[in-house]
């Protein structure tokens, strides 16, 4: 059985990449406003997040933070790339 994704789901799929690669771009080129617009998510009140201390503590050294986000965000990138293309040649065979 061989998937026939529509061309819905792969716009529905490229834009979703794209909002992952604004979050990076973000990370990479404006880390300090990204920094900061996370952590002030984390200290809102009332909170959304279940997990708020866990992660303002792992945010209390930012260069050791941003480090492993950036590291993070390189697998994530290469990751996107690699699914991008397997579901756009996945819908260019399904048109011919």
């Amino acid at each position: 059985m061989t998937y026939q994704p529509s061309l819905g789901f792969v716009i529905l799929f490229l834009l979703f990449s794209l909002l992952f690669l604004r979050n990076t771009y973000k990370l990479w080129f404006k880390t300090d406003s990204y920094y900061q617009d996370i952590y002030n998510s984390l200290n809102r009140e009332p909170s959304i997040y279940p997990f708020r201390d866990f992660f303002r503590k792992r945010m209390e050294n930012k260069e050791r933070w941003v480090l492993w986000q950036k590291i993070f965000s390189l697998l994530g990138v290469a990751a996107v790339i690699a699914a991008d293309t397997l579901v756009v040649m996945a819908w260019i065979r399904s048109q011919s």
